[in-house]
């Protein structure tokens, strides 16, 4: 798998840039907010009685892409190919039917879901492409909560984060994280917004 441009230094045990659940080969970067999870802490998640749902999802290359238009709505997303099987559907739309949260792990998956919801947060079995594109606006149709990283200024991932957030309490999040010597990018730091 390739590495993002910002590690320089070749991993000496390459699965390190890889989540413990994944099965499938065809991303293009690891979905670096599932780096922080072992099969020890999931074990103790589902102990929990909390479901655990997944996507199959070939993160793109142009996730490291930065926005560069002074207009951000003028920004061409990239493409990323995923499916989601219907034992995983039935356990998203059980949870938002029992008024359970939905927290997804990473923006990634976080566009997937938005992919596949309808307006009253179903979603539904499907595989395509999704180029979806959320900023500062957006109106959440199925997450109700995000797991992720630090990410670049300027990068589509923060601008998701600030759309569910809110772009102030993201800059106080940030400002925090700077001061506190928090580390960003693929290895950092993770943050939970509810």
């Amino acid at each position: 798998m390739p590495l993002p441009p910002y590690i320089h230094e070749e991993l000496k045990n390459r699965d390190r840039y890889q989540t413990i659940y994944a099965k499938y080969e065809g991303s293009a970067a690891a979905p670096t907010a599932g780096l922080h999870f072992t099969d020890k802490l999931l074990d103790r998640i589902e102990e929990k009685g909390i479901k655990i749902a997944k996507v199959t999802l070939h993160v793109g290359i142009g996730t490291f892409r930065p926005v560069k238009e002074e207009n951000v709505e003028e920004h061409e997303m990239h493409s990323e190919h995923f499916y989601i099987k219907k034992e995983d559907v039935d356990k998203i739309n059980e949870a938002k039917k029992n008024g359970k949260r939905v927290i997804s792990v990473g923006t990634t998956s976080c566009r997937v879901l938005e992919s596949i919801s309808d307006e009253n947060g179903e979603v539904h079995v499907c595989e395509e492409d999704t180029n979806i594109y959320i900023y500062p606006g957006y109106k959440f149709k199925c997450i109700d909560g995000l797991i992720t990283n630090f990410h670049l200024p300027k990068s589509t991932l923060l601008m998701l984060v600030s759309a569910f957030a809110g772009r102030e309490y993201m800059l106080k999040a940030y400002e925090t994280a700077v001061k506190e010597r928090y580390r960003f990018f693929s290895f950092g730091d993770a943050m939970i917004i509810i």
